[in-house]
């Protein structure tokens, strides 16, 4: 993934897909610390946690990663930030809803806008509190997680709404693979996806987005090549 062109690498022992039951938090550590320190040991790319546990994210951080990403946004565990604030870790903070089984589940609510912004806003407030300083903070707008296709579509076409809102955090997009491809593609299965996904993720960077989760790196790093080299010769008064 380092030599196609990943610029961080994200390690997770608990999976967050739909139906996946929660992993305890020693055998969570058990998982990525090995997997961390080995991979800090041979490279210097960072590496982001994974977790939404303030014990994981400290082992993983004492082993070597320089980011946590809470796919929880603080809901499971306030102590993350603090566990951030100390360490001065990176921090990622998702959208979501509802407790870990029912993440997929939620009912859509009315204003998906309003609704992430809203819970970005608490989220940073709750984070700044216990120290992180407003430049550590990522956002990510959780495709997938408890939204529906029409939603997963409207984040992606109005995130420049969202990032004029956030000026001072950088937005992350995992489109990579997600179920809401497979659907408006009658039904494609994930490793069907690529095409899709590339396509997502250019309308995400194009509008906004400054990382990219990916499951295929080489396809999205040239496909976001492409895409911001079009954004660059746009600025640069080039294109009409």
């Amino acid at each position: 993934m380092i030599s196609e062109g990943a610029a961080i690498i994200d390690i997770g022992g608990e999976s967050t897909r739909p139906g996946s039951a929660r992993v305890d938090e020693q055998v969570e550590i058990d998982r990525v610390v090995p997997v961390i320190e080995a991979i800090s040991a041979r490279f210097d790319t960072p590496i982001s946690i994974d977790t939404s546990k303030s014990r994981v994210a400290e082992a993983a951080v004492a082993a070597g990663a320089e980011i946590i990403n809470d796919i929880a946004g603080l809901r499971f565990d306030e102590r993350i930030a603090e566990v951030a604030a100390k360490t001065k870790a990176g921090l990622v903070l998702m959208h979501s809803r509802g407790e870990f089984d029912a993440m997929h589940s939620q009912p859509p609510v009315n204003d998906i806008i309003e609704e992430v912004s809203n819970d970005f806003l608490r989220s940073i407030a709750a984070a700044e509190k216990a120290g992180v300083s407003a430049g550590s903070i990522v956002l990510d707008i959780g495709i997938g997680f408890g939204k529906t296709v029409e939603q997963n579509l409207e984040l992606l076409a109005k995130l420049d709404t969202i990032a004029n809102a956030f000026p001072g955090n950088a937005l992350l997009v995992g489109v990579s693979r997600k179920s809401f491809i497979g659907k408006i593609l009658d039904g494609a299965a994930p490793d069907e996806r690529l095409s899709g996904s590339l396509a997502a993720a250019v309308v995400a960077v194009m509008n906004g987005a400054r990382i990219v989760r990916a499951h295929d790196v080489k396809a999205t790093v040239d496909a976001i090549r492409i895409a911001s080299a079009v954004m660059a010769q746009k600025k640069r008064g080039g294109v009409r």
